[in-house]
């Protein structure tokens, strides 16, 4: 057998823990014997002797503060009672007077209000009280009255004249004897403005119940008191008595209200919650533990109480004893040393929860550590797991204890699926388990048991989870097939398949079904229930299973389903051959569903298979689908535009032409096969078509010869189209004009060609014309064409008269120039230097601007082209040579004077050649300024010099 999970601690011996309450012997020994002591909030007082006082802040333990009562008579302290603060300390004396200590002073004070009662119990006000003022509080006596009273110290002085501000009483407690001393008093608030006083005597446990206004708390406790003035409150009664009784209560760190309570009487100890949710009792859930056999109330009789979270702790004269509260039975006992005297008090620190005993000689500290470590095991004995297993949810060893006590009582008690549940967490052996519910015949819970155990498995343990996967899918399939041929059991054959579906579904199960899918296909074919056999294909996403299964069995809407939402684009390409030829148009509607994520080039094929068998009607829905792929995707695809121009050819000839034309005349932007455009509306005879094509190729020839043999009009279309070859254009109207002339024989609209082409004349016509043709059919055409060359050869005629006058008027203006002249004073200053004209060679520009020459020369040159500059310079370093003297001295003088006018003659030249370089036109009002309109005023490469010297 295969061990799926092996015990890893359930018998591991636990190692031995500190004791829940931890004793601790206070290093400190007092100079006299201690008489009383009380602690809370960390502040701890006691009585030493007659007269003194010790006070210390544990916190600073080092630091401890002595005080003198200042009492020179007899009285001793009887008790001590100190606030939830640590703030307020009252000093009950046996001579009936009360003194009263503030944290912050040095000084007691008597409160005389309170002089003569003997105070036995006092109920603070955790609600209102302060580290100055008390709130109201109450008072309870040996003589049984309850009084309420305030204490406050003013902010001056400390103290005012009265610390106590009233003292006035409020209720009488009594028995059936008359009345009797107030042992304890509490006062705690509830819900909406409802406060609950507990007060008790020897042997009675009182409840005063009311409401104090919001607003009005400060007022005190009258009212609530003033309800129970002519009936008595409820109480507990019982009939032992010890002499006394006490009450002690439990407060969660995090709360502010006690959750628990015992109270020590003569009977044994009265132990319950406390609801504040109840409107007439606040006490909850009693019952009475009584003492210990060892406890013996007429010889060693309690003495103080403590209420800890499980436990009470009772103080005998020599030992200590903590009951558990769940059960009554003894945990604890420790045993005190002689030599430490009598033990006389126990009390508990509230905030730090912490327990302090003392003798007259030594003070005892116990600290409370882990008090819910074995709380586990009493809930689990008393059949609460539920709570057992909320206290030992961080110990998995106790937790596993647990969990198989609870699985083995469910199925005791035949809870078979409870029991699943918790033995699937418990680390029993797994076989064991399983054995246990098959020979009990539990196939629900063995498979509640294995789904369990299941999700508790760890992601490294793939055996054990494709194990436990194989097994429960084989239970899930037995059981559904056993339950689905019992009609009674419908709705539990629904419950346990939508189960089974949850289970094939889960995605913690997703990896090892995904990997184990062969074997769960085998079971379930094993079984027949193609039903889950598709369920759990898509969930595997293995929908090209599911939708073959949908096609085999003729379901072809349900396989298009899942293709549509399932949106794969191989599995539509796959399928779409076999769903076209059964539901075309739905399928054509998916694949427009689908828009650009399927290419429509695969499935191609799909559309050539259905249309080659199937009828027109249903072509158009392969044209449907085409129309949408080349108008709304505009696709650009060859082979999609091809093929949707075989439809067109085959069913839709008008759709075909409209096609065509709204592709254009562009070849480069056409997106069919021209070639094959053209043959396959050859092969179908459609020459409209055809005669476009040829258009789109510019073989106009051919457009024109197949567009003559449909209409007359469209070959003239086609005729016009070679726009900058007029040689081709007549030649393609001359085809026209031979076709209406030699086959159509209609002279008139021969004739009309002539005037909607301007290429053609009547001559180039009347070659077509037959011989017995009289010239009255194109006379007109004759008389117009004479007419248009006599108008030309008159056009002619004009031209040339207005050519010869326009070269006279040249003649006369060059004439008019060689004579023209101007003056220049001899003041003139230079356009562009503004220095006097007349001190070197100038240009007199008819304009009236002067400028000197090299002044233009520096204006112009930058201006010109490059060619123009380069000339230039050329022209410059040729006048420089011809101005230099001959190095010569010996040549003919005949020979020189030769020389000298051949070089006098060619500077001329070159200077007449720099003028009409430089002085063509002015610098300032010909082209050169307009052309320079663009160009900035300052040099851009100059810029940042010339912003320099402005500033």
């Amino acid at each position: 057998s295969v061990h799926i999970l092996s015990p890893g601690y359930v018998n591991a011996r636990l190692e031995k823990e500190t004791p829940i309450f931890n004793k601790q012997r206070i290093d400190f020994a007092p100079p006299e014997k201690i008489n009383s002591l009380v602690v809370s909030s960390n502040q701890l007082c006691m009585s030493l002797g007659k007269d003194t006082l010790l006070r210390i802040d544990l916190g600073k333990p080092d630091e401890p503060n002595q005080v003198e009562l200042g009492r020179k008579d007899e009285a001793k302290v009887y008790k001590m009672f100190l606030d939830h603060t640590g703030s307020h300390l009252l000093i009950a004396l046996n001579t009936s007077e009360c003194l009263y200590l503030n944290r912050n002073v040095q000084k007691v004070r008597a409160l005389s209000r309170w002089k003569g009662h003997l105070i036995e119990s006092v109920g603070w006000n955790k609600f209102l009280g302060s580290e100055t003022n008390t709130g109201p509080i109450l008072v309870g006596t040996s003589q049984g009255q309850i009084y309420e009273a305030e204490i406050s110290v003013s902010e001056g002085s400390l103290f005012s004249t009265n610390p106590d501000q009233y003292f006035r009483q409020v209720y009488t407690l009594e028995e059936e004897s008359g009345p009797a001393p107030v042992c304890c008093l509490e006062i705690e608030r509830g819900l909406e403005g409802k406060f609950f006083i507990i007060a008790t005597t020897r042997k009675r446990l009182f409840q005063f119940v009311g409401k104090v206004p919001e607003g009005t708390e400060q007022q005190g406790f009258s009212s609530i008191f003033a309800v129970h003035a002519e009936h008595l409150p409820s109480f507990r009664e019982f009939p032992a008595n010890l002499g006394f009784s006490e009450i002690a209560f439990y407060t969660p760190k995090l709360r502010s209200n006690p959750r628990s309570f015992a109270w020590m009487m003569g009977n044994g100890v009265l132990y319950g919650t406390l609801d504040y949710s109840r409107p007439d009792s606040i006490l909850s859930d009693e019952r009475v533990w009584v003492y210990p056999p060892d406890i013996d109330i007429t010889v060693n009789k309690p003495i103080s109480i403590v209420l800890t979270q499980f436990h009470f702790l009772l103080l005998l004269p020599d030992r200590v004893k903590a009951v558990c509260t769940l059960n009554g039975q003894v945990v604890f006992q420790d045993l005190f040393l002689e030599k430490f005297g009598l033990l006389t008090r126990m009390i508990k620190d509230p905030t730090v929860q912490q327990i302090w005993i003392h003798t007259e000689k030594v003070v005892f500290r116990y600290h409370v550590q882990r008090e819910s470590r074995d709380v586990w095991k009493m809930y689990m004995n008393m059949n609460k797991f539920d709570l057992a297993k909320e206290y030992c949810k961080d110990r998995p060893e106790c937790l596993d204890i647990v969990l198989a006590k609870e699985a083995e009582h469910c199925f005791q008690n035949k809870r078979y699926l409870d029991s699943a549940k918790c033995y699937a967490l418990t680390q029993n052996y797994f076989e064991e388990i399983a054995l246990k519910f098959i020979e009990a015949k539990q196939e629900e819970a063995l498979m509640e048991f294995l789904i369990k155990k299941l999700s508790n498995l760890k992601p490294s343990e793939k055996t054990q989870t494709t194990l436990l996967t194989t097994w429960l899918t084989e239970l899930y399939l037995n059981w559904l097939g056993i339950l689905q041929g019992d009609p009674s059991q419908r709705n539990l054959y629904l419950d346990t398949r939508e189960k089974f579906r949850t289970f094939l579904s889960s995605p913690k199960n997703k990896d090892c079904l995904f990997n184990n899918r062969a074997s769960i296909y085998e079971l379930l074919a094993s079984h027949g229930d193609t039903e889950h056999m598709v369920y759990f294909a898509v969930i595997m996403q293995d929908y090209e299973r599911v939708v073959a299964h949908h096609c085999q069995h003729d379901e072809y809407d349900e396989a298009l389903n899942v293709l549509s939402r399932h949106r794969d684009e191989k599995l539509f390409y796959k399928f779409s051959p076999v769903l076209i030829q059964h539901i075309p148009k739905k399928v054509v509607d998916a694949w427009i569903s689908m828009g650009s994520r399927l290419d429509a080039r695969n499935l191609i094929p799909a559309l050539v298979n259905y249309s080659q068998s199937a009828s027109t009607q249903q072509i158009n829905e392969a044209i449907r689908y085409m129309e949408f792929c080349v108008y709304q995707l505009e696709e650009t695809q060859q082979a999609i535009h091809n093929y949707l121009l075989s439809l067109y050819a085959l069913c839709r000839p008008d759709s075909l032409l409209s096609y065509l034309e709204q592709a254009g005349t562009n070849p480069n932007r056409i997106h069919y096969d021209l070639k094959y455009a053209l043959r396959l509306c050859a092969e179908h005879g459609h020459h409209r078509a055809c005669v476009h094509i040829y258009k789109v190729m510019e073989l106009y020839e051919e457009a024109v010869d197949l567009a003559l043999q449909v209409d007359v009009d469209l070959a003239k279309s086609c005729a016009d189209l070679p726009e900058d070859d007029e040689e081709l254009r007549k030649k393609l109207w001359l085809k026209i004009a031979r076709h209406v002339v030699q086959e159509e024989k209609d002279v008139k609209k021969a004739m009309a060609c002539l005037s909607s082409c301007a290429l053609l004349k009547i001559e180039d016509v009347l070659p077509f014309f037959p011989d017995f043709v009289t010239i009255d059919h194109f006379k007109e055409a004759i008389c117009n064409s004479l007419e248009d060359y006599n108008k030309h050869i008159e056009e002619l005629k004009r031209e040339m008269e207005e050519a010869t006058q326009s070269a006279k008027r040249i003649r006369e203006d060059i004439q008019e120039m060689r004579n023209k002249y101007g003056s220049v004073e001899p003041q003139e200053k230079c356009a562009a230097c503004d220095f006097p004209l007349l001190n070197r060679p100038f240009y007199l520009f008819l304009c009236g601007h002067m400028f000197h020459y090299d002044c233009l020369l520096q204006a112009v040159f930058p201006n010109l082209p490059a060619y123009k500059q380069a000339k230039l310079e050329d022209l410059q370093k040729k006048l420089a040579a011809t101005s230099q003297p001959s190095k010569s001295h010996h040549r003919p003088k005949d020979a020189d004077s030769i020389s000298l006018g051949k070089g006098q003659q060619s500077r001329e030249q070159i200077k007449a050649d720099i003028d009409d370089i430089v002085a063509a036109e002015c610098v300032y009002c010909g082209e050169l300024m307009i052309r320079s309109i663009d160009k900035p005023f300052i040099d851009p490469q100059k810029y940042e010099e010339e912003m320099q010297s402005w500033l």
